[in-house]
C-alpha cells in the first residue's frame, strides 16, 4: 500500500447514517476488528474490549436505547466537552448545518431538528452495534488508545466495504449501557460504533466534512 492508497481509502470513510438491513457477515467483523487491534497503545496495553450486537440483539437494543433516552438523564462515563470555543464551534456548527441542509431541517426548525437528533439513539437503522470500553484505571491514555482502536475499525470497516458512524451520543447513557451490556463498573464506556452496509442515495449521506490544512495544524520547527 501507498501513501496514496491510504489516503484515498481515508477519503473514502464518512459517518453513515442510513443502513440497509443487510446483516454484516460475522467473518468479515471477526476480520475488521482484527485489522483495527493492530492500532498502536500505550505499552502495548490494547485496553479496547467490544460489546457487537446483530439481529434480532441490535433491534433490542435500540428499542430499549431509544426509551432510554426519551426519558432522559445524561450521564457518560467519560466527561462531555464544557464546550466548543473558537474555531472547534465553527467546525462542529457547519458539520451540524450541512447535515441538516442534506435532509431538509431549516434553520429554526427545532421539532424537525429533534427528531434529526433522536436518529442517534435508533443507531441509524444500521443492523450492527459495537460498545467500545477500556479500564478506568488507564484513564485518558486508555481512551486514547481506543481512539486510535476506533479509527482502525472505521478504516477496516471502510475496505470491506462496510459503512461506519462512531457516535458519543450513545455514550452519554453510561449506567444504562453498564447494566444492559453486563459491562463492569471498572471499565469506562467511550462510545459506540453502528455499522452495516450503507443507502449512499440517502439524503444523510449526501456530504461530507472538510478538513483543516497542514498549515492550520502543524507548528513546523525545522
Amino acid at each position: 500500500m501507498t501513501l496514496d492508497d491510504l489516503d484515498a481509502l481515508m477519503a473514502q470513510r464518512f459517518s453513515c447514517r442510513a443502513y440497509r438491513p443487510d446483516p454484516v457477515p460475522r467473518e468479515t467483523i471477526e476480520q475488521i476488528v482484527a485489522a483495527a487491534s493492530r492500532a498502536p497503545s500505550w505499552c502495548n496495553a490494547q485496553p479496547w474490549h467490544l460489546s457487537v450486537t446483530s439481529g434480532a440483539q441490535t433491534d433490542a437494543f435500540r428499542a430499549a436505547l431509544r426509551e432510554q433516552a426519551q426519558a432522559g438523564g445524561h450521564d457518560p462515563d467519560l466527561p462531555f466537552p464544557d464546550s466548543y470555543p473558537g474555531v472547534y464551534r465553527e467546525r462542529r456548527r457547519t458539520c451540524g448545518w450541512q447535515l441538516y441542509e442534506a435532509v431538509g431541517v431549516g434553520k429554526g426548525d427545532r421539532a424537525a431538528s429533534s427528531r434529526q437528533m433522536m436518529r442517534n439513539f435508533d443507531l441509524f437503522d444500521a443492523p450492527h452495534c459495537a460498545i467500545i470500553s477500556s479500564p478506568a484505571e488507564l484513564g485518558p491514555y486508555g481512551a486514547l488508545d481506543c481512539g486510535g482502536f476506533v479509527t482502525g475499525f472505521c478504516l477496516a470497516a471502510r475496505a470491506a466495504g462496510v459503512a461506519t458512524i462512531p457516535q458519543a451520543a450513545v455514550a452519554s447513557f453510561g449506567p444504562f449501557l453498564h447494566e444492559y451490556f453486563d459491562i463492569p463498573q471498572d471499565r469506562l464506556v467511550l462510545c459506540a460504533i453502528s455499522f452495516g452496509y450503507g443507502v449512499p442515495e440517502d439524503p444523510a449521506n449526501g456530504f461530507r466534512t472538510g478538513r483543516a490544512p497542514v498549515a492550520d495544524i502543524v507548528d513546523w520547527r525545522g
